[in-house]
């Protein structure tokens, strides 16, 4: 096309327009001011002209000021025209600049020669260049719009041409510039479009040929599967849409620890790792599919791994039997893989050089490139006693015993180390195999069984010395409730005899715990709903707690039933409360919260020893202290306290240990220095009967009138304690009552032999030498099989009731109990039935 001069311009034939109208302008307001300046001088001079002349003067003055202000242009060139002019000649895409007219101002050589014009008196606007285009005009439209709304738009379109022609692809902009005018921009996308037509059917052409090449291929990133060619997935029997997004994993086609190899691999930061694994790949039948495969990773410098490129050979053809060396390595590499126990081998610097899928999984793999050094796989406590079996391993000697490490970063897990060298190894070729099999759960287990036999033995010498302990207390209550009885207030000895009692009783409450310890003693078990239990516990616990500690009550909804002493689990909770109080010396917050544990979710707590059954969950959570690591495994002992003499005794947690298990529940905790303790206590759902219903809190009981408490008939008391039986029968005399007594059980059947018709009632310890309480009930019932039997104990009733006949009906006073109690017991079994 022909340049256009200056001339020819538009804007230059402005600018003439422009400069002759301000001439005549000027010439107009001085022509005007000087002829009404010569009529205001004659008196003849026609007023009418003489206002006329000097309105034009005033107009021109004023025009030329408003010129002069900026305020009239005259058709003169406005300097940001000329700024959008110099922005269209610089552009190196096409580009016009259309006034609010729809008139090209200015376009530059680019525009020109894409819209086909031939010179600038050709050249059209965008809106008037695509209008047979349906497609184009709407797009042209929109980008219209678009600038009128005060905003830059781009659209591509498609421009079909005269049949035989080529298609144009064009993208058309618009954005508003100074001075109501809009920048116009045309960019020929043409032969980009065809380069990428290209591209992509040279890709379709490489997809295709790496799809049905004779061996497999895939790509992986963090387990998924990105890519898999046509020929791996034929192999494995799946269609290829499974392997789309979200479709299959590195985890569904290798099997087992395997996929520890590809996933695992030690970072490489900034590097490039290739290794060679022979595995067996799962078909989707299940059938196995031995392979090898070259798998080639790349790391960033912060060592992320990218998308792997996996190369895979199938080694199941039928030349295998032709070749035994082959089938020979595919049969060791499915041993290898597939085994159970971690095997790596090591060279003479302690450098892992090979590992199987299990090691893999355990510890990472090795690479004979930047091998990871065998040591670097135990925590840093375990890493002395490795280091001096492997100088004795790789120099040669014999190898020593297993040897027990935890795992690097993660010292809760274990394994156990074997290492044998490896006889006839070069310098640095393989110099000892190690073989290592993970012994955490081991480990957990046998803490457990430790930690279960110390409580159990404990348990037993508490519950032996809580039994002496009550005949004790019984005899020294029996008789300070004699003295009583035959005393008056006013008496100078009364107040001591009340202070033996009062500290007796003390001693029996402490007696109980050592017996709920041991889990031996009586429990009262009924139905109950937790969540009714904690709303009334709830004042109690804030006047415990103080106002310094902060009580939050959680209760989940819909709560199982339980069954359980309602006064010993009320114990539980106010133990662990104080205790949690305690913790927090200057204040803090007790959370209780409760809730329902599925048999599935109780699977996250069997490091506790929690069954996988439905129970209902207590969690008592503070701020506090914290317990220390080497004493939270002695919490829960008797008299093992950590505050001050005489600030506690010591029974607290043992008596929570010990009514939790007694009632078939578990309990847990989780505790850190400076982070506050979490206990957890489940019990055990109750499924309840059809006419079983849960038992509601007892309400306060009118005070009754005093009850007759004397009596007739013959008993036989046997007791091998003296005290405790001489205070029994002193008691009962006094009261109405024939007392026959015998110091054992052998006794007691002589003494049946001669009164055994005038007996009526037989009051029996359960623990004798020679024959004990249950085994005299069988021999009684031989002849005396409507006898009724009242068993004295300091055990749980539960303790003992295994041993006595089927069916056997009975009582039972636990001991230590008061003259009262004794006399009540005696006289509800003489009780007439109805």
């Amino acid at each position: 096309m022909a340049d256009s001069g200056p001339d020819d311009h538009p804007l230059d034939r402005r600018e003439i327009g422009g400069s002759i109208r301000l001439v005549l302008a000027v010439a107009l307001a001085l022509v005007g001011a000087v002829v009404s300046l010569l009529l205001l001088g004659r008196e003849n001079a026609d007023p009418w002209i003489v206002g006329l002349l000097s309105a034009l003067a005033v107009i021109g003055v004023f025009a030329l000021f408003a010129y002069a202000a900026g305020l009239l242009r005259f058709g003169m060139p406005d300097p940001s025209d000329e700024l959008a002019r110099r922005i269209v000649d610089s552009a190196p895409e096409g580009m016009s600049l259309v006034d609010a007219l729809g008139r090209v101002l200015h376009a530059n050589a680019s525009y020109i020669a894409i819209t086909g014009a031939t010179s600038m008196d050709d050249v059209r606007p965008v809106e008037r260049l695509f209008t047979a285009d349906p497609d184009a005009s709407e797009a042209v439209y929109r980008l219209a719009q678009g600038t009128r709304d005060g905003r830059a738009v781009s659209e591509e379109v498609r421009i079909a041409g005269l049949p035989g022609a080529p298609v144009r692809w064009l993208k058309l902009g618009a954005r508003p510039a100074p001075g109501r005018t809009v920048i116009w921009t045309v960019t020929d996308l043409t032969r980009e479009r065809e380069r990428q037509e290209t591209a992509f059917l040279e890709l379709q052409h490489v997809i295709d040929y790496l799809d049905h090449a004779p061996a497999g291929f895939f790509s992986a990133a963090g387990g998924a599967i990105h890519y898999i060619n046509a020929t791996l997935v034929d192999w494995l029997g799946y269609d290829l849409a499974e392997f789309g997004p979200g479709g299959l994993t590195v985890a569904d086609i290798v099997p087992g620890p395997s996929a520890a190899l590809l996933t695992g691999m030690t970072p490489m930061p900034g590097g490039v790792r290739t290794e060679v694994f022979d595995l067996d790949l799962k078909r989707k039948n299940g059938q196995r599919l031995p392979v090898r495969m070259w798998h080639r990773v790349s790391f960033t410098a912060d060592g992320t791994p990218g998308a792997s490129r996996t190369l895979v050979v199938n080694r199941s053809r039928a030349d295998n039997e032709a070749d035994p060396l082959r089938a020979a390595e595919v049969r060791f590499a499915r041993f290898f893989h597939n085994s159970p126990i971690a095997i790596a081998t090591i060279d003479r610097k302690g450098r892992i050089v090979r590992a199987n899928a299990m090691f893999a999984r355990h510890f990472g793999s090795g690479d004979t490139g930047q091998a990871r050094r065998l040591v670097e796989a135990a925590a840093d406590a375990s890493r002395p006693a490795l280091v001096v079996a492997l100088e004795q391993v790789l120099t040669g000697h014999a190898p020593p015993g297993p040897v027990d490490v935890g795992f690097a970063g993660d010292a809760a897990r274990s394994a156990r180390f074997y290492l044998a060298p490896v006889e006839d190894g070069g310098e640095e070729a393989e110099a000892a195999i190690v073989y290592a099999t993970e012994t955490t759960e081991q480990r957990t287990l046998e803490a457990q069984f430790a930690q279960s036999q110390k409580m159990q033995a404990v348990g037993q010498l508490a519950g032996g010395v809580a039994h002496d302990f009550n005949n004790v207390l019984t005899a020294i209550i029996g008789y300070s409730d004699l003295l009583l009885a035959n005393a008056r207030p006013t008496d100078p000895s009364f107040q001591d005899v009340m202070q033996i009692k009062q500290n007796a009783n003390r001693a029996a409450g402490l007696v109980r715990q050592l017996l709920a310890f041991s889990r031996r003693q009586t429990l009262r078990p009924q139905v109950l709903n937790l969540g009714d239990v904690m709303s009334d516990l709830s004042m109690l616990l804030r006047r415990l707690l103080g106002e310094r500690v902060k009580l939050e009550v959680k209760e989940g909804r819909g709560l199982w039933p339980v069954k359980a002493d309602l006064n010993q689990f009320e114990q539980v909770i106010v133990n662990l409360a104080v205790n949690a109080r305690d913790a927090m010396p200057d204040g803090g917050t007790l959370s209780i919260r409760t809730a329902n544990v599925t048999a599935a979710e109780a699977a996250q707590y069997i490091r506790a020893g929690l069954p996988e059954a439905d129970h209902v969950l207590v969690e008592v959570a503070d701020t506090g202290t914290g317990i220390p690591a080497d004493i939270i495994d002695k919490i829960f002992e008797p008299f093992f306290s950590t505050k001050e003499v005489g600030k506690g005794t010591g029974l607290g947690l043992s008596t929570v240990y010990g009514i939790v298990k007694q009632t078939g529940g578990t309990i847990d905790l989780e505790s850190a220095p400076g982070r506050g303790t979490v206990f957890r206590v489940f019990l055990p759902r109750h499924v309840p009967a059809v006419d079983e219903v849960p038992v509601k809190l007892a309400e306060p009981e009118v005070a009754a009138k005093p009850a007759d408490l004397t009596g007739r008939g013959t008993l036989l008391l046997v007791e091998d304690e003296e005290a405790v039986r001489a205070f029994a029968a002193r008691a009962l005399i006094s009261r109405g009552y024939q007392v026959l007594e015998a110091g054992s059980g052998i006794e007691a059947l002589e003494v049946m032999e001669e009164h055994g018709k005038a007996v009526q009632l037989v009051l029996s310890d359960v623990v004798m030498p020679e024959m004990d309480g249950p085994s005299l009930l069988r021999e009684l019932q031989v002849s005396y099989p409507d006898i009724k039997v009242i068993f004295m104990s300091g055990y749980a009733e539960e303790a003992f009731a295994k041993n006595l006949p089927e069916g056997a009906d009975f009582g039972f006073l636990p001991k230590p109990f008061t003259l009262k109690q004794l006399i009540e017991a005696v006289k509800d079994s003489l009780a007439p039935t109805s």
